[in-house]
Parts: C-alpha cells; structure tokens; sequence
C-alpha cells in the first residue's frame, strides 16, 4: 500500500467511525450530550466539537500546500476557530450535518492527494501563532492520529451515557489480502 493508498484509508476509516459515534450520540438526550463528564473538553458535545475545531484548523492549514487543493476551496472560506474549546455547533443536528460535510471533503480532498505531494514540507502557524515547517505526510498522520485520539474519549463517553458504538478498529476495514 502506498502512502497516499494509506491516507485513503484513513480518511474511510474516519468517515466510518463518525457515523457510527454520531449514530450513538444523536439516540442521548440533549442532557447526556452536555453534562461535563470530566473530559479533556468536558462533554460529548464539547469533545465532538473539538473534534470539528481540529479538523478545520488543520485543513484550512492543508489547503496552503502548493498542490491548491481544490477539494479544500470551501475550507478556506470557513472562520478560523477562536480556541480548541470552542463549541461551533451547540445542537448536535447541526454538528452532524457539518461533520458530515467535512468527512465528505476529507474523502475527496484525500483521493487527490499524489504521492509527491506527500514529500512536501508545510510551513503553518499553530493556534499560539508559533511557526512550524514539518513534513507533510507526517502532519496528515497526526491528524487522523488526533482525530481517533479524541474518538476514543467519545466512545468511553458515549458507554458512559448508556449508548454503545460497536467495533471501533481500523482492522475492520483492512482488506483481506489473497496472497
């Protein structure tokens, strides 16, 4: 498998898992998805949109790489997010909708991905403002690694409130190989 073949399957194994957390989260009354549960951001609904603040930060870093993406034009007509706590969706039909929509985009954008653009080093500017220049496939690793970090909360969350996800590994979408 290559390593944008690898992105790929990043990107379907972050699109399944947020179907199915979503699936779990949208069954809970509004109480369980706000009550502070002594998470990193509090509750499932902070943590989700953590989850969302993340992504776009990223992306809209992503959409600066000299490939211009186009998948990731509408990204960059998106608000900057103000803080990593920042909740963008305080009702949960409106943040599944927008994810959704992002997990759409990071198909897409990903598909596009060749595999020189992966030996690219980005220069970005994380959310302290403080300059960074890392190498680009490395930077797409710790965002899918970032994003199934924060999951893994929101599914002890979620199991917490009473609503199970299912199998959350990324095995489940390896292929088998004949050889």
């Amino acid at each position: 498998m290559s390593r944008s073949q690898h992105v790929c399957l990043m990107a379907q194994y972050n699109q399944w898992m947020n179907t199915k957390v979503y699936q779990a989260a949208l069954g809970l009354p509004e109480t369980e998805l706000v009550a502070d549960r002594q998470a990193f951001f509090g509750s499932l609904l902070g943590t989700l949109n953590h989850l969302v603040v993340g992504d776009t930060l990223w992306l809209k870093r992503f959409a600066e790489h000299p490939a211009g993406y186009a998948a990731l034009a509408p990204v960059r007509e998106l608000p900057t997010p103000l803080s990593l706590g920042q909740i963008l969706f305080a009702d949960i039909q409106a943040l599944h909708a927008h994810r959704q929509w992002l997990d759409r985009l990071i198909l897409d954008w990903t598909a596009s991905i060749a595999e020189a653009d992966l030996d690219h080093a980005l220069a970005y500017h994380n959310s302290k403002g403080v300059p960074a220049r890392k190498d680009f496939f490395s930077l797409l690793m710790h965002f899918f690694n970032h994003q199934t970090h924060h999951r893994g909360q929101v599914t002890t969350l979620l199991s917490q409130a009473g609503a199970e996800v299912g199998v959350t590994d990324l095995l489940a979408l390896i292929a088998d190989r004949p050889d």
